[in-house]
C-alpha cells in the first residue's frame, strides 16, 4: 500500500481517532440534565418510534426502552462517551467499533425518515466497518501497546 506522509496503519489510526472524536462531540453537546432529569432524549425518541412506519421499531421501542427511560438515557449518553474514549485512546478498539456500529445502525433505523441524521449515522457506520476490518488499532493505540487483538 502506498500512502502520502503516514503509513497505512497510521492513516487508519487517524480515521479511528476521528470517529472517536465524533462520538465525544455527540456526548459533549447532549443536554445531560435534560436527558437525565427531564427525560427529553428518550421522550424525543419515543415520539419518533411511536410514529414509525415499521411495526418492529414501534414494538421494540415500547418493550425495551419505554419501560426503562432513565436507565436507557444513561446507557445512550454514557455509551457515546465510552465509545469516544475507547476509539481515541485505542483501548478495546474492536469492541468499541462493533458497539458503535450497532448504535449507529439503531439510530439509523429509528430515524429512517429524518434525512438530516441519516448521513451522519451512515458515515459513522461505514467508518466503523472499515476501521474494524482494517484493524485500525495497529498504530497509536493502547491495544497495540498492550499487545491486544493481534
Amino acid at each position: 500500500m502506498q500512502t502520502i506522509w503516514l503509513g497505512g496503519a497510521e492513516w487508519l489510526a487517524v480515521l479511528r481517532i476521528g470517529l472517536g472524536l465524533w462520538w465525544l462531540e455527540s456526548w459533549r453537546h447532549k443536554d445531560r440534565k435534560g436527558w437525565f432529569e427531564r427525560g427529553t432524549g428518550i421522550a424525543w425518541a419515543a415520539d419518533i418510534a411511536g410514529k414509525h412506519r415499521w411495526g418492529v421499531v414501534r414494538t421494540g421501542f415500547r418493550r425495551v426502552v419505554e419501560p426503562r427511560p432513565k436507565l436507557m438515557a444513561y446507557i445512550v449518553v454514557y455509551a457515546e462517551l465510552a465509545l469516544g474514549l475507547g476509539l481515541v485512546t485505542g483501548f478495546l478498539t474492536p469492541v468499541a467499533l462493533v458497539a458503535g456500529l450497532v448504535l449507529n445502525l439503531l439510530y439509523l433505523v429509528l430515524m429512517i425518515h429524518d434525512w438530516a441524521e441519516q448521513g451522519q449515522n451512515a458515515m459513522m457506520a461505514l467508518i466503523s466497518l472499515v476501521a474494524l476490518f482494517a484493524m485500525a488499532w495497529q498504530a497509536w493505540s493502547l491495544d497495540a501497546a498492550l499487545g491486544l487483538f493481534r
